[in-house]
């Protein structure tokens, strides 16, 4: 749960953000996408032990990473915890998803070693200050919202595969407007929550204090193959974008033929009423 506070907001910012924070090793990490929203700033009444991304003490000895994109990092928090925790952000979350995703890793404080990733995936910290867990978070939770949107574009790609094979046979009876209008909206959401709120392949700000860390988020960000998967994204999205806009020309084309089919015919019908009625005067 969040712990509240009795001084200003403000006095609860640890005095030191660089200070390592005290905590046994190895950390047990849960990666949670709550929702599309996050509302972080109600947050800030805890004790907060740094920002830009908000990270606050959670349980008896564990933190929160927290992310206005609906995304929550938990630094040793046990079930029993996490589940009190969870529960005070329910009316925080905005549009929470039924099915929430979850990633589980495991952060190894080691102050002999050097910040790396062993082939197990367990991520080694020469130390838990702060900045360093916001790095850990930030890299986590894009991952788990870029598996996501993944999931998500993928299964309009499968929806668009079928209107798309039926267009190779010539045959547009089953192409619906309103269904293709619903995917192109899919994509073009999926696009902005991307891009206007994820940013993905954006520096994080933490390294803007500590540029030191820098060599850590490129090993996280090749550990998870960030860069690469968001391109592959990309090119889905172009395609199902430019699959979805063409059938949508195709089927205002038949529609615009169809009125026009209409039309001659009722002139037609006009035309052969003129001659009956010509010719039964």
């Amino acid at each position: 749960m969040i712990r509240e506070s009795t001084t200003d907001p403000v006095t609860a910012v640890a005095p030191s953000p660089s200070a390592p924070i005290e905590t046994a090793a190895p950390i047990g990490v849960q990666v949670l996408l709550l929702g599309e929203r996050l509302d972080t700033r109600r947050l800030e009444e805890g004790v907060v032990l740094a920002t830009a991304p908000l990270i606050i003490q959670a349980g008896r000895a564990g933190f929160a990473v927290l992310f206005r994109y609906g995304v929550v990092v938990l630094f040793g928090l046990d079930p029993m915890e996490e589940a009190v925790f969870l529960a005070s952000l329910g009316k925080l979350v905005a549009d929470p998803l039924p099915v929430q995703g979850r990633e589980s890793v495991t952060v190894v404080i080691d102050a002999a070693g050097e910040d790396r990733i062993d082939t197990g995936g367990r991520v080694f910290l020469t130390d838990a200050c702060p900045e360093r867990l916001q790095l850990v978070a930030e890299v986590l939770a894009r991952e788990l919202v870029l598996e996501h949107y993944e999931t998500r574009i993928a299964k309009v790609f499968d929806s668009i595969e079928p209107l798309a094979a039926s267009l190779s046979r010539g045959s547009l009876r089953k192409l619906k407007t309103k269904d293709l209008l619903i995917q192109i909206g899919e994509v073009l959401l999926a696009e902005h929550r991307m891009v206007g709120r994820v940013e993905l392949l954006e520096s994080p700000e933490v390294l803007w204090i500590k540029p030191e860390l820098e060599r850590l988020f490129v090993r996280l960000e090749r550990e998870y193959d960030l860069t690469a998967r968001n391109r592959a994204l990309d090119r889905k999205l172009e395609v199902i974008s430019d699959t979805a806009e063409t059938l949508l020309d195709l089927i205002q084309t038949r529609s615009s033929m169809k009125v026009e089919w209409y039309i001659v015919a009722l002139i037609v019908l006009e035309c052969l009423l003129t001659i009956y009625q010509l010719v039964w005067r």
